[in-house]
């Protein structure tokens, strides 16, 4: 008996001498997880953005005049009340540093880029002049013609690819909207006020751009390759240059018109 309970204590001991040293029976392995990470999210700044962003450059430049300009000044016949006694000659536009306004720059030969949805665009007639001068639309698009001077104005334009309108336009009709759908430059005048004229410059695709106060114009979003890019001026015709588009690249061509001979 003496022996039993000291073979009792030993195997006691042993135990609390085990459980002191932190031994411990493993825990059976997890089962393996059959779910799948989660994405992750977008960082800031990225969504929707197209495949193509960063890809495409740009065309710069100027269209200047480089000669004797004169100012010439029209006679205002009638309306003078709402018209003024005169106008500003619009179709050779030139600023004190030379620029050129209204001449439209397009590329001629493109045939891929950005996509375009036809447009509504605005022609005024405030003060009996058109503004703009030169209103450039892609082919498709819509023109509303304004009349906000009270008096009758008529909007005739001179076309071939388009068919040709010749819209009275009453005090009363404040507002109407004519449709170019073939690409084509046309003559815009009206017979009541006969200094009026004016351009629409419809153009098959959007890469097009009419110069601004001081000639500088701009081409954006334009695939890489090589393109004929041509400037048009009512009075003084077109000029065009070849050019090298660079993926995120960006281009300047200038023009330069001398002034008409006698």
């Amino acid at each position: 008996m003496k022996l039993s309970t000291n073979l009792r204590l030993a195997a006691i001991s042993a135990l609390v001498f085990v459980w002191s040293c932190g031994e411990k029976p493993a825990a059976p392995p997890a089962p393996e997880s059959t779910a799948q990470p989660s994405p992750a999210a977008p960082s800031a700044g990225q969504e929707n953005k197209p495949a193509t962003e960063g890809k495409d450059g740009m065309i710069i430049g100027k269209v200047s005049f480089k000669g004797d300009r004169k100012t010439r000044t029209l006679k205002v016949g009638k309306d003078q009340e709402v018209c003024g006694p005169s106008k500003t000659d619009p179709t050779l536009s030139v600023s004190d540093a030379g620029g050129l306004r209204n001449a439209v720059v397009h590329i001629t030969d493109i045939k891929t880029g950005k996509k375009y949805e036809p447009q509504k665009v605005t022609l005024d007639q405030k003060g009996c002049e058109y503004r703009p001068h030169v209103l450039a639309l892609v082919a498709g698009s819509t023109v509303e013609v304004l009349n906000p001077d009270g008096i009758l104005h008529n909007v005739r334009t001179l076309s071939k690819a388009n068919t040709p309108f010749n819209l009275a336009q009453p005090k009363f009709k404040t507002s109407m909207t004519v449709k170019f759908d073939q690409p084509e430059i046309v003559a815009v005048r009206c017979d009541v006020h006969d200094w009026m004229s004016g351009w629409f410059f419809v153009a098959e695709h959007p890469y097009f751009s009419v110069s601004d106060e001081n000639g500088a114009f701009s081409l954006s979003h334009v695939p890489p390759g090589s393109y004929t890019v041509e400037v048009w001026h009512e009075k003084l015709g077109t000029q065009s240059k070849k050019v090298d588009v660079a993926a995120d690249g960006k281009v300047e061509v200038n023009f330069e018109f001398a002034a008409p001979s006698a």
